[in-house]
Parts: structure tokens; sequence; C-alpha cells
């Protein structure tokens, strides 16, 4: 039977979990994040399937705020063991397995590739990893626009990004089938150092508002 969750409902028990903290009374991480699974737990607007998908979403967030901030109570992984952060994966393994993927995959530049793997060697989840998509990997796309200097498509990326670590196979899991968003540069060759420059400098500005930002080969 197909559980019904109603997703709009439960984001907003989770957003009002985040605002019924108190920093004056939930002092750390680990004190605000009790408080908000509690919250969600005493919610009598969700069912209890609904408050375990907003817990599992909770517990995410966590993980993710713990490794960025480097604060948490670490634990010592029972697979590789390190000590980690994260409670549902060990950002550890999460990163070993990436560097195993690192001959899988190019996009041809040198300086692109050395910026996608220093950026997934700082993951801090399983679904904030930035990725090279190839472009046999991208079906049905279509234009939309141009603007600028560039032109605008929607297509399908065939594998779609990581989204979750599995732990009993140890590796990272894709999403499936997910619609992403291309632009297409019209630049100089001239302009090609200036373009990257200004990637770097865009993503990791984007990384400190922890957003995700996925480099395309089109």
């Amino acid at each position: 039977m197909m559980i019904k969750i109603r997703e709009a409902l439960v984001y907003a028990a989770i957003s009002r979990a985040y605002e019924l903290v108190d920093y004056n009374v939930q002092t750390n991480l680990n004190k605000r994040h009790e408080f908000r699974k509690k919250t969600i737990i005493n919610d009598k607007t969700l069912t209890e399937d609904e408050k375990r998908v907003a817990i599992n979403k909770l517990n995410k967030d966590y993980d993710h705020f713990t490794i960025l901030f480097n604060n948490g109570e670490g634990r010592i992984c029972e697979d590789c063991y390190n000590e980690c952060l994260a409670k549902s994966y060990c950002e550890n393994c999460l990163r070993n397995y990436l560097i195993t993927k690192f001959s899988d995959w190019s996009s041809g530049n040198i300086d692109i590739d050395n910026l996608l793997q220093k950026c997934q060697m700082e993951s801090c989840a399983p679904d904030m990893i930035v990725e090279w998509i190839p472009f046999n990997k991208l079906e049905n796309i279509i234009y939309l626009t141009k603007g600028g200097f560039s032109e605008i498509y929607t297509a399908d990326w065939t594998d779609g990004c990581y989204n979750e670590w599995d732990p009993i196979k140890k590796e990272l899991k894709k999403f499936g089938v997910q619609e992403v968003i291309l632009k297409k540069l019209e630049i100089a060759e001239s302009d090609d150092r200036n373009w990257f420059e200004e990637v770097c400098k865009k993503f990791f500005f984007l990384k400190k508002k922890y957003l995700l930002v996925s480099c395309l080969d089109f």
C-alpha cells in the first residue's frame, strides 16, 4: 500500500520546528536538533509516517551542519574506524568512495577536474555532492531561451545526482532520472580562463550558502 505524505504540511512543520528554537536555551547543535525532533513528535497535524519523514529530514540537516561547522558529538565509524561526525553515514567513507570514482569521469580539462575533485573532498552530505555530468547522460534536451552570452535548456539527467549513502553496499546511491537546467556559454577561447575563475569564485561563495553547483559537459 502506498503511503500518502502531505509534503507541504511536512515542510511547514519542519519550518515551525526551526522557528521555535530558543538559542538561549538550546545552546548547541545537538540540543537544537533534539528540540526540533520533539517538536515534530508532538505535532498533532502530522501522521506518524509524516513525522518519520520530517525527522529523517532533520537528521540529514543535522549531519550536514555538524560536518560543515565541525561541531558535534563525534563517533568512530564501524567501517573505516576513523572518527566522524555524521550519524546516518560516515563523511570519511563518503569521500573515500568518491576518490575511487575519480578515474571514472573527466571533463577533459585538468583545471575543472581538479576543482570538482577538491569540492568532492569537502562534501558534507550524500545529496550535496558536486558532479560532472557527461553529455551522453543527458536526454530530452529542450531549448528554453537566450540571454546575455548564453542559451538556456532543460534536459533529463538519466542517472541523476548522488542522494543517499547505502550502508550495506558501502556506496553512494543515485537519485534516478532528474530534470536539470543547462546553460550553454558563448565565449571566446581567450575568455576560457576568466570564465573558469568566475566559476570558482561563484562556487565557493554558494558553497558557503549551502547550495549545490554542478558543472555540465555541454
